[in-house]
């Protein structure tokens, strides 16, 4: 049997808009991945840190897949990947969320390793946790390895090989953690040269496709094997990550060098205004959306944000509109 491993290119980590009174606001969001999908993008994250996906219950969840799903359908978009974060504190409840993201329309589950008890997670816990979701997962699993929301977790390349050699249904990692020398182990290990890879069942994988997270690395980050990047600031910019992805790929490192230098300013300045101050920004730029996260994240208000940190994202705005 041939596990599908999520196709090389630009995913959005996508924002969740909600309403004054904090319900979802399903118009907005559905606006949002329009935009992504004419924007060029291969597919899109759904419930992972940028979705709020901690502030979101389970038919809220279904209701977001299914939404998206069906209206990218409806616009003749039935190519796009969804990607759905359903990482929970327990075995039992991460593969609920998963098998509810199948029946949603997902195509991948990305998963978290649980940080409650962090003091337990010791390196077999995690990889123990991560192997038996995979082998009983309802969808083919990406390791999400981000330090900053599990407590300082950071699942290590020397795991997330073992991993991927021993669990089949382990296809790929997101790597919000920015560290490229541990993406190059990864896909230099896992073989990106090979169509496909035996692990030691008799199921096989079609490659391992290991994602930077982060626009700041995106161009060092494919040099380093990535296959493709799932980076927040794609809500912003979808064209001008696309357009990145293609001058590498036809071999022209100047301008892609060029492009790169105006994402790292911008997502470095997108950084500080936090996952409501996404939405901020698209709010201001793209006139859709509101800046309201579900509480204790707040609104932020786009007239608070100082122009040093609008200016780099302002000029990448500039840059999509060219393109």
């Amino acid at each position: 049997m041939s596990i599908p491993i999520p196709r090389k290119g630009v995913y959005t980590p996508l924002v969740t808009f909600f309403n004054d009174d904090e319900s979802l606001d399903l118009p907005s969001t559905l606006a949002h991945a329009k935009r992504m999908a004419e924007g060029g993008v291969t597919g899109l994250v759904l419930q992972g840190s940028n979705g709020e996906a901690p502030h979101l219950d389970h038919e809220e969840r279904k209701t977001l897949v299914r939404a998206i799903r069906t209206h990218l359908n409806e616009l003749k978009y039935p190519d796009i990947q969804l990607i759905v974060g359903c990482g929970a504190p327990s075995v039992r409840e991460t593969l609920i969320h998963i098998a509810e993201a199948r029946d949603s329309g997902a195509d991948f589950a990305l998963v978290l390793p649980p940080s409650y008890w962090v003091a337990a997670m010791n390196v077999p816990v995690i990889e123990g946790f991560l192997h038996d979701i995979a082998t009983e997962s309802a969808l083919p699993v990406l390791i999400y390895n981000f330090p900053g929301v599990t407590s300082g977790i950071d699942i290590s390349s020397d795991s997330i090989i073992h991993l991927a050699q021993t669990t089949p249904n382990i296809v790929g990692c997101k790597l919000t953690c920015g560290n490229v020398g541990k993406l190059q182990r990864i896909t230099s290990t896992l073989s990106q040269r090979s169509s496909s890879i035996t692990t030691t069942s008799s199921s096989r994988r079609d490659g391992f496709a290991a994602f930077g997270g982060k626009s700041d690395f995106f161009l060092p980050a494919l040099v380093a094997g990535s296959h493709g990047v799932i980076a927040a600031l794609a809500n912003i910019a979808p064209k001008v990550h696309v357009q990145l992805l293609k001058l590498y790929e036809e071999g022209d490192l100047k301008g892609a060098q060029a492009l790169q230098a105006r994402l790292s300013e911008a997502d470095w300045a997108l950084g500080k205004v936090g996952v409501v101050g996404v939405k901020a920004v698209i709010q201001r730029y793209f006139g859709y959306g509101s800046a309201r996260g579900r509480r204790p994240l707040g609104v932020v208000k786009v007239e608070g944000i100082s122009q040093q940190i609008l200016a780099p994202i302002g000029e990448v705005v500039r840059l999509e509109r060219e393109l």
